[in-house]
């Protein structure tokens, strides 16, 4: 028992270390979610709800090249993306506490209307509790969540390569269209 207890404090430890040398970003929005330092994972099998509807005139149509202007995560904000899909729906920022036992996300960006359990016809409006059908981050799918705030847009399911670690991302859910500019 003791020995699963300091394996477990050491992955906590270094899971949390390692930044004391960094300097903060003064360009980062202030208003970020907290998503950066959790386990999610920035590609998906590029699956969709069913109810999903696609965009019918996109700012960035499928196949095209657009640049992110987003943090979500470390090493998109920058990337040269490619649009996967685009679709019209509403977009969720949202504040929950994994049901994995995990700390408290807040201002999560962005869940759709589609990945709601039982999603009800109109929108959802600021201070609504849902329950998550979305899985971007362990924990997330069978959570209860708060709507912090919503956009009726355009999202947009992307690829890029990380700007940090080369990695190429695949299918990433979700950006909005006023997180993209073109590409020059």
């Amino acid at each position: 028992m003791m020995g699963i207890s300091a394996l477990f404090m050491s992955v906590v430890l270094v899971a949390c270390g390692g930044n004391e040398n960094t300097a903060p970003d003064n360009n980062a929005d202030t208003d970020n979610d907290s998503t950066e330092n959790m386990d999610m994972d920035p590609s998906s099998s590029g699956e969709i709800p069913d109810d999903l509807a696609d965009a019918e005139n996109p700012t960035y149509p499928v196949e095209s090249k657009a640049k992110i202007k987003a943090d979500h995560m470390k090493g998109m904000d920058g990337a040269i993306a490619t649009i996967e899909g685009a679709y019209d729906t509403i977009a969720y920022e949202v504040t929950y506490t994994p049901n994995d036992g995990g700390e408290k996300v807040e201002n999560h960006k962005w869940v759709i209307h589609e990945e709601m359990k039982d999603a009800e016809e109109q929108a959802y409006e600021q201070g609504d509790e849902v329950i998550l059908e979305a899985d971007h981050m362990e924990g997330m799918k069978g959570a209860t969540a708060t709507i912090d705030d919503s956009e009726d847009t355009t999202v947009y399911m992307v690829s890029y390569k990380d700007t940090e670690t080369n990695e190429e991302i695949q299918n990433h859910k979700w950006v909005v269209e006023d997180e993209l500019t073109p590409v020059k």
